[in-house]
């Protein structure tokens, strides 16, 4: 499987991005209004440049759904897909061949047309290091040629000793990254809404880590829905992956609302504090629904 060169996508450097890109909450600001639902993806990666694929954690799509996916997007944007549950959920990494090669053969689009970034491997909240094993095979027949990430949610991965340490040179040793999980601003302060209520109850409180594995560190920062309850979280962040790009790498950075209607604004409260930061990172770019229409010939007149 390999890649079409690498090209930059608007955003620089650091690709930034949302869990989705089909939100209807967003025709009119993010996306144009009466735009049709196909057409969103591309508008979606006019400004930014990664997106959680977390619709293949449910459901892979059918090989020209994926095409369709790959050729519906800027110059370097990437898809960050999420592994399927019935590898990690319900097989626990275990005896997955058949299901693994059903994703790869979807990934491998992706891939082939220089779309695919580090594919997401979510484990279950119960998943210890007592299946350390497993998770040490499975690593081990990844294509090496594809990018991985890796998140954990049991706490015993966090002991600051022996299980943290194995895991990161894990994942160390085969450039595998480690996701890092940020759910600090979501639960600094009682719930405002029913969204938020209901995001607190799902979401995990892993301890906070900034460790990097791999090349490409990967930020899932959960957010508010109201963009002053986050900001302090998401400058602090800013500096951290101003670091990593002055060291030469490539991070993936994500944010995450309650109510998915306000991720964008997250996201680009983002990169305005990274361009303040580094010259590398540009602006935020326009809003393709804030942008004016041209003007009709008969409007002239």
């Amino acid at each position: 499987m390999n890649q079409l060169p690498a090209e930059h996508h608007p955003a620089g450097a650091v690709r930034l991005g949302c869990p989705v890109w089909a939100c209807s909450g967003w025709v009119g600001s993010l996306y144009r209004a009466r735009t049709a639902r196909d057409q969103w993806l591309n508008q979606y990666s006019e400004v930014f440049g990664t997106v959680e694929g977390n619709s293949t954690f449910y459901g892979l799509p059918d090989t020209a759904t994926a095409d369709r996916w790959a050729r519906s997007v800027q110059p370097g944007f990437h898809f960050c897909l999420k592994l399927p549950r019935i590898i990690s959920h319900d097989l626990r990494l275990t005896n997955a061949s058949r299901p693994v090669q059903d994703f790869l053969r979807v990934a491998e689009i992706i891939q082939a047309r220089g779309t695919l970034g580090p594919t997401f491997i979510q484990l279950p909240p119960d998943f210890s290091p007592a299946e350390k094993n497993s998770l040490e095979k499975f690593v081990e027949i990844l294509p090496a040629d594809l990018l991985w990430s890796v998140e954990v949610r049991h706490h015993d991965w966090f002991d600051n000793a022996a299980n943290e340490q194995w895991l990161l040179q894990l994942l160390s040793e085969r450039q595998i990254d480690f996701v890092l999980f940020d759910s600090r601003p979501l639960f600094s302060a009682p719930p405002s809404d029913d969204t938020e209520e209901r995001a607190a109850a799902r979401k995990p409180r892993t301890p906070l880590r900034t460790t990097v594995t791999g090349q490409h560190p990967f930020l899932r920062l959960i957010c508010r829905n109201r963009l002053p309850e986050s900001q302090p979280w998401i400058r602090e962040w800013a500096e951290t992956v101003s670091d990593w790009l002055q060291r030469g790498l490539r991070p993936y950075v994500f944010t995450h609302a309650p109510d998915d209607q306000f991720a964008p604004i997250m996201a680009a409260a983002m990169q305005r504090e990274l361009h303040v930061i580094s010259s590398d990172v540009p602006a935020p770019a326009e809003w393709p629904g804030n942008r004016q229409p041209p003007l009709s010939q008969g409007s002239l007149f």
